[in-house]
């Protein structure tokens, strides 16, 4: 029909003595068509335009634009569009999705999911599908156990009991409730800040935080480290700003992409505290300087080190400036620190806090602009009464709990050192995180098999896209929980199945090269972050002020009333 519409343009007498206004009013009362097969040139045509079939399938672009013209035309009922029939075919979706399934099996980067169950009364064990089947589980982010806190329990029990188990929506439709306003107060008080905002994911507020700056700043610039995580790469890209990407904690190829933009143009610089999957730490102190040099906000991912550094487990902004923290309890120290030059800090509910949910802490200004304005917290659910509840509950416990971190950080010790006696290849750093490095997808899969089937115990194997391509490592994660006696158990284990399959130690690792700073020199320091002086604090060393503390409700949680 389109084809046929130029055409007539050019060679029908009628088409060129009327003019566009008269033929579009034709063809809204339904008549062009029928004149059109009275007229000797076009009347021909459509009759042969009906009979056409398509031999081959139509390129998808060119289809959507036929189809487009077909239908923008008016006609007088369904019937005139049959003649247009062809032999196409519909896309074979199932074929597609049933290709790049293959291609992942292929390539080694499909995942299998185990049947965990994790006890709450014999943590850290779990049961596999039948409830007798017991393992030890070596591999969860619940770095403190407080999933099986009894405090935390009862009080999301009791929440439950008087205010039902769903929130109702949205906070804009459902309503605001206390259990939001104590939890994001709690929050705001951890690190110190002057108002907080509870997301139902720290994906979710990562994503919508990071889209915002790009949607709201349109000049914007992100720079964003190198090993960031999928939630702040898919924030990063949904807000449409330019990007930069700097080598992982390089300071200095951030401050080249950072001066080649005038201190007035809007800049984040988005980066983590540790890095999930091979436990490095950013230097946080020297990220502001840079900062505050070229104009820059800084946005802080302190998913994997809430609730187990510092001493009120804020994470390690505030293990910066540890001694300061710690005497000040939950008063801001005399002098100005690392955390308060931090200005937007992310953090997860669903790990060491032992819940579910996610948060940003920032000043009163930074909230209220992501509370009035993120799609990401305004059209999405909000969590129930309860697990808000138990969330404030539980950040108020570690907040006093200065020994399970302590009695981490001695389990990471421990672990780590034996390794290194035996020769298994673990990725130096200084965190709680114990990455042990394979080098390939197979054997990875392998030694995870092994470990679950035979010895009993839960590591799950970490292949691309999580990590690099020949950098796949098992990845262990003690809790204050696993004491000697079952670490003993895991060590023995691993060192097992390394005979077994022939997989490369240190020395075999540095014949080749190295890899992830095993068997090479240059590699990120491993030297812990908590000090020995700082293992032997116990909760007594605490400010008494932690305990118990009367916090006063945020303004900016509800709306700030002018």
């Amino acid at each position: 029909m389109e084809s046929l519409a130029r055409k007539s343009m050019s060679v029908c007498p009628f088409v060129r003595a009327n003019s566009a206004a008269s033929l579009r009013s034709m063809a809204q009362n339904s008549c062009l068509l029928k004149m059109a097969k009275h007229c000797p040139v076009m009347g021909p045509a459509l009759k042969a335009e009906q009979r056409l079939e398509y031999s081959t399938s139509t390129k998808p672009a060119q289809a959507r634009a036929a189809q487009a013209a077909i239908h923008a035309e008016p006609v007088e009922n369904v019937a005139q569009l049959e003649g247009f029939k062809t032999n196409e075919k519909p896309f074979d979706y199932e074929a597609a999705v049933s290709e790049q399934l293959e291609a992942k099996r292929k390539d080694h980067s499909y995942r299998y999911f185990n049947n965990i169950n994790r006890l709450a009364k014999e943590f850290p064990k779990a049961h596999r599908e039948r409830e007798d089947d017991k393992v030890m589980v070596w591999c969860s982010n619940d770095y403190l156990g407080m999933s099986k806190n009894k405090e935390v329990y009862e009080t999301m029990v009791k929440t439950m009991q008087k205010y039902g188990v769903g929130s109702g929506g949205t906070r804009n439709i459902a309503g605001h409730n206390r259990h939001a306003i104590q939890l994001e107060a709690e929050l705001a008080a951890l690190h110190k800040k002057d108002g907080a905002l509870v997301f139902s994911s720290c994906f979710v507020t990562n994503d919508a935080v990071l889209s915002l700056f790009g949607k709201k700043f349109p000049n914007g610039v992100i720079f964003s480290d190198q090993l960031n995580h999928a939630s702040m790469i898919t924030g990063i890209k949904n807000s449409r700003a330019k990007k930069h990407i700097f080598r992982h904690n390089d300071m200095k190829h951030l401050e080249e992409l950072l001066s080649m933009y005038p201190k007035s143009t809007p800049k984040l610089i988005a980066f983590e505290s540790v890095y999930s999957m091979c436990g490095s730490v950013s230097p946080i102190s020297d990220i502001c300087d840079l900062a505050e040099k070229y104009g820059a906000i800084t946005f802080l991912d302190e998913v994997h080190a809430v609730g187990m550094y510092g001493p009120h487990g804020a994470g390690v902004a505030e293990h910066m400036d540890f001694d300061a923290h710690l005497k000040a309890g939950m008063n801001h120290p005399a002098r100005r620190t690392v955390m308060d030059r931090v200005d937007l800090i992310t953090g997860t509910l669903g790990k060491s806090f032992g819940v579910v949910g996610g948060y940003v802490a920032g000043s009163t200004q930074m909230i209220d602009w992501i509370r009035s304005f993120a799609p990401g917290f305004i059209f999405t659910t909000s969590l129930p009464p309860a697990v808000m509840s138990g969330l404030a509950t539980s950040v108020r416990i570690v907040r006093r709990n200065l020994e399970d971190r302590v009695n981490q950080q001695k389990n990471v010790r421990y672990i780590k050192a034996q390794f290194a006696n035996l020769g298994i290849p673990v990725i130096p750093n200084p965190s709680h995180i114990i990455p042990l490095l394979i080098g390939n997808p197979t054997d990875c899969k392998k030694a995870s098999d092994i470990l679950l089937n035979q010895y009993k115990i839960y590591v799950q194997a970490i292949n691309f896209p999580s990590v690099p391509r020949g950098t796949e490592r098992l990845r262990i994660t003690p809790s204050p929980h696993h004491g000697k006696v079952i670490s003993d158990q895991l060590i023995e284990a691993i060192d097992e199945i390394w005979n077994t399959l022939g997989l490369k130690r240190i020395s075999d690792w540095a014949s080749f090269g190295g890899n992830c700073g095993i068997g090479s020199s240059k590699h990120d320091s491993d030297e812990p972050l908590w000090t020995d002086d700082e293992l032997k604090l116990t909760n007594n060393d605490l400010n008494r002020n932690v305990y118990d503390p009367v916090i006063k409700p945020l303004e900016v949680s509800s709306g700030i009333k002018l």
